[in-house]
């Protein structure tokens, strides 16, 4: 099973991808990722993309279409793949075909996590966590139950991501629908695309996804 999961920043598909790694044995496949351990573990493409990088440049098509090559080649994949941030366009998503097609793999569903972004919006900007143990909160959703006090450490210190305000988290939006729109339509005329609602709590999220996988 290959799949693509698509939704802007926030939308949790960071947690699906993991829940689906404990519950199937998929491998997660986030490009980020997998060219940093390519560029640590000295890969043939690891070294071509550390050049690159290392000149200031952005590393190509060619070069990230190796790495993920590599790494469909590993062991832990073979139960199946989920690609978290990739493709991003048309020429990705003919490279990603070619790719699977060599190995004898076929992508499976494109899942979209569909959500509201004012709701979005709300959702990232007021989570905090405890600087302690790392338990997650919420100023609306999910407040400590005693004030300023974490429920599972006691700890009085929380933070926040810089990033988590909403002028940063809608240009990241901006970004994904840009990016992303251009390789909707070539799914769906393969009728590869299914929707979800990643509004939802994150188990029904977990079950939506878990009914398209299952051919339900």
């Amino acid at each position: 099973m290959n799949i693509i999961l698509l939704g802007p920043p926030g939308a949790g598909k960071g947690t699906q991808a993991s829940r689906l790694e404990a519950e199937r044995g998929m491998a997660q496949l986030s490009t980020g990722d997998m060219l940093r351990a390519a560029v640590k573990a000295g890969t043939p493409t690891g070294i071509k993309a550390k050049a690159v990088m290392d000149a200031g440049e952005l590393v190509s098509d060619d070069i990230v279409s190796g790495i993920i090559g590599e790494r469909l080649d590993m062991a832990d994949t073979a139960k199946g793949a989920i690609f978290d941030g990739y493709p991003r366009t048309a020429a990705q998503a003919e490279l990603l075909d070619a790719l699977l097609a060599e190995r004898g793999r076929k992508l499976d569903y494109v899942i979209e996590l569909v959500v509201d972004e004012d709701a979005l919006v709300e959702r990232i900007t007021g989570r905090f966590t405890c600087a302690n143990c790392g338990t997650g909160y919420h100023d609306k959703f999910k407040l400590p139950k005693v004030e300023g006090t974490c429920d599972v450490c006691g700890s009085h210190d929380f933070k926040r991501r810089p990033d988590d305000n909403e002028e940063t988290v809608r240009t990241r939006m901006a970004e994904y629908r840009a990016k992303t729109a251009p390789i909707l339509p070539l799914y769906e005329a393969r009728g590869l695309v299914r929707r979800v609602d990643g509004m939802a709590d994150m188990d029904e999220v977990g079950a939506q996804i878990a009914a398209i996988l299952d051919g339900q």
